[in-house]
C-alpha cells in the first residue's frame, strides 16, 4: 500500500516576521513604501505588512507575487524567459489569475525544502527585488543563527 500523506515545510512565524521587517528597513534605505507579504509553501499568507503610504493596489499585488514565487519555486522575474514568445501557451498561462511574472516575488527555501515565498510591491522591479532580497538574507541569517 502506498503512502496516503506527504511532509510540507512551512516558513516559521518567526522567519516570515523577520523577512517582512528586513524588506521593510530595506525599503526606508530606498526611500520607497511597499507592501510586503510572504506565503508558506501552500500559499497560505504566513505575514503581511503594508508601509503607510504604500499603493493600496500594490497590496493584492505583493500578495500574488509571494504566491506565485512559491506556488513555482521560481523568482517571479523568470517567467518572461521561460515561456516562448507568440505562443497560445504563453498567453494562456500569463492571464492565470494571481500568476504575476515581473520582479519582486522570491522564493524562500531552506535545508533543500521549499518553504515559501516572499513578494514585495510599491517600487521598481530592482527596489521591489532587493526588498525581497532582503528579506531571504534575514531568514538566511535567523536559521544561521539558530544552526551555530
Amino acid at each position: 500500500m502506498g503512502t496516503v500523506s506527504v511532509i510540507q515545510h512551512v516558513i516559521e512565524a518567526a522567519a516570515a516576521s523577520a523577512a517582512v521587517q528586513a524588506a521593510v528597513q530595506t525599503a526606508r534605505e530606498l526611500d520607497i513604501r511597499i507592501n510586503v507579504a510572504v506565503v508558506d509553501s501552500g500559499g497560505n499568507l504566513a505575514a503581511f505588512l503594508r508601509m503607510p503610504g504604500a499603493f493600496l493596489h500594490s497590496i493584492s499585488i505583493a500578495m500574488d507575487k509571494a504566491y506565485t514565487a512559491a506556488g513555482f519555486d521560481l523568482p517571479t522575474d523568470q517567467f518572461e524567459q521561460l515561456l516562448p514568445q507568440g505562443s497560445l501557451f504563453r498567453d494562456s498561462f500569463l492571464h492565470r489569475p494571481r500568476l504575476v511574472a515581473f520582479g519582486g516575488g522570491l522564493p524562500i527555501r531552506h535545508g533543500g525544502h521549499l518553504l515559501g515565498g516572499i513578494g514585495i510591491s510599491g517600487g521598481s522591479e530592482d527596489q521591489d527585488k532587493a526588498c525581497a532580497t532582503a528579506g531571504l538574507d534575514a531568514i538566511a541569517a535567523m536559521a544561521g543563527a539558530h544552526s551555530g
